[in-house]
């Protein structure tokens, strides 16, 4: 379940650098939070599709590698990102 271009587009203004900046780590950590929140939203209502349950852990392990990465190399940009995704760590 991709994504729709307008909310891609949208997320990647809100934290790119530029509106092509698709490749930042920001960006691609928020893009995997909104696709990780719309499967979260399809398996209340189908719990048993497991193929995609195994994306969604897919997705959220990419997400923590991401997250890991800028925590090491950019710790300010990665608390930032934690406090405006709503994400607890």
């Amino acid at each position: 379940m991709p994504l729709a271009k307008d909310q891609t587009k949208e997320i990647v203004s809100n934290f790119g650098a530029s509106d092509k900046d698709t490749g930042n780590t920001r960006v691609q950590v928020a893009l995997l939070t909104a696709r990780i929140t719309e499967l979260t939203e399809h398996f209340k209502t189908h719990k048993k599709d497991h193929a995609s349950r195994r994306g969604l852990l897919k997705l959220v392990g990419r997400r923590r590698r991401l997250l890991a990465y800028l925590k090491k190399n950019d710790l300010e940009g990665y608390r930032s990102l934690i406090q405006q995704l709503g994400l607890r760590k």
